[in-house]
């Protein structure tokens, strides 16, 4: 199934327009024409299948044929991960964290950061890509890049953990996930936290977990969490 989106539409939607750039794609490129079908999402748990009642490059009309609702998430993940120095390695997080099934993502900027300003734009655009080509109907959420000390005055639900290297007393993620609660899950820079950061988190009801027993890149430390959290409550 390929699948579009369109944020704008919802179950009451009987018909609608793509943009100029979509349509041009779905007639010239994929050489769609009246009466093809389309499958779309809005990218809040909807499919819609769609009757193309105007096959225009320059606006492409459908029509809603029928609706169907994916069943929400039993539990929301989080992750807030601090930026790769070489942006294709965080891009390449946001890409496999979509299709395993994230829920929201906040770039993190850290005392040890190398980079500190990112591009959400581009960010945005590969989380819808990755959103269509593994048939998800539930867009990820990705937030402002935020202070690490700014993040962690904010409220999470459910369970809360930092993954780091030091030498301190933690639990494997596997060991301390309960089931089926929302997960708020901190990956530091290529440097790792800072103590003063490590402290700070445990301060703030943050558990200090383990990933695994080697030292893992930041951006394979983000996938592994998040495939360990969504395979643990399969």
């Amino acid at each position: 199934m390929q699948l579009f989106y369109n944020p704008d539409i919802d179950e009451t939607t009987e018909s609608f327009s793509f943009d100029k750039e979509e349509s041009r794609h779905i007639i010239k490129v994929l050489r769609k024409k009246d009466s093809d079908i389309l499958y779309v999402t809005n990218g809040a748990g909807f499919l819609f299948e769609t009757e193309i009642t105007l096959a225009s490059d320059t606006k492409c009309i459908v029509d809603v044929r029928s609706v169907t609702k994916s069943p929400e998430p039993k539990f929301r993940l989080h992750l807030a991960v601090a930026p790769t120095k070489m942006n294709d390695r965080f891009e390449w997080f946001l890409e496999k964290a979509t299709e395993i099934g994230i829920q929201e993502i906040t770039p993190i900027i850290c005392d040890r950061s190398e980079r500190k300003v990112i591009n959400l734009e581009r960010f945005e655009k590969i989380i819808l890509s990755a959103m269509k080509q593994s048939n998800e109907m539930y867009l990820p959420k990705l937030n402002d890049a935020i202070s690490f000390k700014e993040f962690i005055k904010q409220k999470n639900q459910g369970q809360q953990f930092i993954a780091h290297c030091e030498e301190t007393d933690k639990k494997s993620l596997k060991e301390a996930l309960k089931p089926n609660e929302d997960v708020t899950l901190l990956i530091g820079p290529e440097g790792d936290f800072s103590d003063k950061e490590i402290k700070l988190a445990v301060e703030n009801n943050y558990q200090p977990v383990t990933l695994g027993n080697t030292r893992l890149r930041t951006e394979t430390a983000a996938v592994v969490a998040c495939h360990s959290v969504v395979f643990f409550n399969e």
